[in-house]
């Protein structure tokens, strides 16, 4: 059986996500980099072990990365998932775990990396929104899509309301993403993932589209 391990910052909604979808590997543990982040305490109460990697004790962001890899690698992960990890990740860590580091993010990307994408998407007019699963490379926001998932933006939506209809996707799409990943079903070439037997019932919804992008780079 793979395992998993999940990066926090917060509450950690997906991760909570992910852990309550029973899916085919192991949740290793859950790591963030903020003692006192809320998910810690429910990871805990679903029985999965915790570590914190405080950023604020290191002087700058490589040793930071190296002592987060030093702490991830001590759990042996098949895949690493961020899940609301607020720290931008160096080169080095990002090319440590190629092809088995993944993200939600809540925008369809290549539209609207980085933070603050309801209200962008809200300003910016858009009649459709979502969010996308990604494997992880060094550009910001960007790498080979796996799966995403479309909202309409509804004339009297806030950033508020536009957000938990996203996020109602979000704790949906990134536990199959993880189960494909689990499976063997996700091929990485390149900047393209195909998705192999994907007969899902998240494939067969209308509303959820998996990718393999000519480019996201």
């Amino acid at each position: 059986m793979k395992s998993l391990v999940i990066l926090i910052s917060g509450r950690g909604s997906n991760m909570q996500a992910l852990i309550e979808a029973r899916l085919p590997l192991k949740i290793a543990a859950v790591i963030s980099n903020k003692p006192d982040a809320a998910g810690l305490e429910i990871a805990k109460q679903h029985g999965v072990e915790t570590r914190v990697v405080d950023h604020r004790a290191y002087p700058d962001r490589e040793a930071f990365d190296a002592a987060l890899v030093e702490t991830i690698d001590h759990f042996h992960p098949d895949l690493v998932a961020l899940a609301g990890f607020m720290r931008i990740l160096g080169d080095g860590f990002v090319n440590h775990y190629q092809g088995r580091l993944m993200n939600i993010h809540p925008s369809l990307l290549p539209a609207f990396p980085g933070l603050d994408t309801h209200a962008r998407a809200l300003r910016e007019g858009v009649k459709t929104h979502g969010c996308t699963v990604h494997f992880v490379t060094p550009q910001l926001d960007h790498g080979p899509i796996i799966i995403q998932a479309t909202v309409p933006v509804l004339p009297d939506d806030t950033k508020q309301t536009l957000e938990a209809r996203v996020l109602q996707q979000e704790h949906r799409i990134y536990p199959q993403a993880v189960r494909w990943f689990a499976e063997g079903k996700l091929k990485l070439s390149a900047n393209r993932v195909e998705i192999l037997e994907t007969a899902t019932a998240a494939n067969a919804d209308a509303n959820t589209t998996s990718h393999s992008p000519k480019s996201h780079a």
